[in-house]
């Protein structure tokens, strides 16, 4: 059962644990205060200054690409690929997140995933990306991964990073807003190596 991950459209998503994690938050209609907030790089449906005051508390740490950081306001850190970032119990590493074949999100832009390490789990959340070889060395134990095409993977290309990264549970995301309908997620899930475990999760 996969517990604890809150899907609340396109790449958006709250972690629930011993601390409660935002990622990429967007059209928020409401929420629990973070204790973090990630951000995967500077595009309007990613970062959301809007949607971050909505669940940012005095001790709200945000962390980002460099390029976001001037938008934001309070504990702010900037992080880089292959860079950690430890905040109490949680560990936050970001992984590259970048297009091979379209202009959207170039490599040298320092665009970010994050894989973020709480209460013995590994959750990678690819950010807008397509199939990269760095994914070979993710090791998650649920993978957020776009399957909406247009800007990041398509849901066949998803389901080859699924080969890569051989996580036990998949989530699909980056679709079903502003590009790829349901039917993108559902070609994920039926196309999912063995031993992994595709749940498609209703937005909240």
């Amino acid at each position: 059962m996969l517990k604890g991950v809150h899907w609340l459209g396109h790449a958006s998503f709250r972690l629930d644990g011993s601390a409660t994690i935002y990622i990429d938050p967007w059209k928020l209609h409401s929420g629990r205060p973070a204790d973090v907030i990630l951000i995967t790089h500077e595009h309007h449906d990613h970062l959301s200054p809007e949607d971050i005051a909505k669940i940012t508390k005095l001790d709200t740490v945000v962390i980002c690409p460099q390029s976001c950081v001037g938008t934001l306001r309070g504990d702010v850190r900037p992080i880089q690929p292959g860079q950690t970032i430890t905040i109490g119990e949680v560990q936050v590493r970001a992984v590259p997140a970048y297009n091979t074949n379209k202009p959207n999100h170039p490599k040298e832009s320092g665009h970010v995933g994050y894989v973020v390490q709480m209460d013995g789990r590994k959750v990678y959340h690819a950010g807008d990306t397509d199939l990269i070889p760095e994914m070979a060395d993710i090791g998650c134990d649920v993978a957020l991964l776009p399957v909406g095409g247009t800007y990041t993977m398509t849901a066949e290309e998803a389901i080859e990073a699924l080969e890569m990264i051989q996580p036990e549970y998949a989530v699909p995301m980056h679709y079903g807003d502003t590009l790829g309908g349901p039917d993108a997620a559902e070609t994920f899930q039926n196309g999912a190596p063995e031993g992994v475990e595709v749940v498609i999760l209703k937005k909240e």
